[in-house]
């Protein structure tokens, strides 16, 4: 996968010509979608977090991730979906990684596929209680737009890359249920119809796209797919880390993602990153508070 840096800025709302030639973007979800639910547990580094986000992939690099993915799985005897969830825990399926002696070759090897894949990270993830805390006064018990906002600024930011790679985008995304297929679908209709559905100042200054832009390169509806698909897989294995990113840039899976450019935000120059990059919404209390 040819990866080349913006230029121009990605923030830079001029319309540049855009070819047939497509990059998918497959998403999954991490966290809860539940904007002021109780999280399952109290954890030392404060993630409480909703995320969308995933990988971007050339059209043409899938059948490579499909024989990286293939030849991974057969070498540790895999016939189950990679599950970052299950993995991390050594559950399920994968709860003979508790077993340190297994999991050291198992996980060295996916670490080694993982950096190697043609693909970009990208993400949008928000702190549910600093969502909570900045918007519960002006939507009350509209709250729910916070599945919204991260999806529409996920697909805003991989359709500025996609046009600065002279491409089209075209979107998967795991099913979880026809409702919240359902909001996905119509959240794209809304970006095609009417642009970026958040306040037109604060959207100005990230130099959003218009919805004729929209239109012109984001390919048809998004696509339901089963946790089946090895993209997908490779997608939710990425997600966490960009997750975890927020609330710990020292983290050894976001640091290794970074350092071997698998991010988004490791092909952006500084000014871009807040309009381009990987999106760490509602922060504040992760960003202020007081060293340990």
């Amino acid at each position: 996968m040819q990866i080349s840096v913006f230029a121009p800025s990605c923030a830079d709302n001029e319309s540049l010509p855009v070819t047939d030639r497509e990059i998918d973007l497959y998403l999954d979800d991490s966290g809860s979608r539940e904007p002021d639910g109780d999280p399952r547990e109290k954890r030392r580094d404060e993630m409480d977090y909703f995320a969308l986000g995933g990988i971007l992939i050339n059209e043409e690099d899938v059948d490579e991730l499909y024989a990286r993915h293939k030849a991974f799985c057969q070498k540790h005897g895999i016939t189950y979906p990679l599950h970052s969830w299950a993995i991390r825990g050594g559950r399920g399926d994968f709860g003979w990684l508790k077993k340190p002696e297994a999991a050291f070759e198992f996980l060295g090897d996916l670490q080694e596929m993982l950096l190697a894949l043609p693909v970009i990270g990208i993400a949008a993830v928000i702190d549910r209680p600093g969502y909570v805390a900045r918007y519960r006064d002006r939507y009350q018990d509209q709250l729910w737009f916070m599945c919204k906002t991260a999806y529409c600024i996920l697909i805003e930011r991989a359709a500025k890359y996609a046009r600065n790679q002279d491409r089209r985008l075209r979107v998967f995304f795991e099913r979880a249920g026809k409702a919240e297929d359902r909001d996905l679908v119509a959240y794209t209709r809304i970006l095609k119809t009417q642009g970026m559905p958040f306040d037109g100042a604060n959207s100005a200054s990230f130099g959003s796209l218009t919805a004729e832009e929209f239109k012109d390169i984001v390919r048809g509806e998004p696509r339901g797919r089963t946790k089946a698909t090895p993209m997908l897989q490779i997608a939710d294995l990425y997600l966490y880390p960009m997750a975890k990113g927020g609330y710990d840039p020292s983290y050894r899976p976001y640091r290794a993602l970074m350092d071997h450019k698998r991010l988004i935000d490791a092909h952006l120059p500084p000014e871009d990153l807040a309009s381009c990059g990987i999106k760490y919404s509602c922060f504040d209390r992760i960003k202020n508070k007081d060293p340990d």
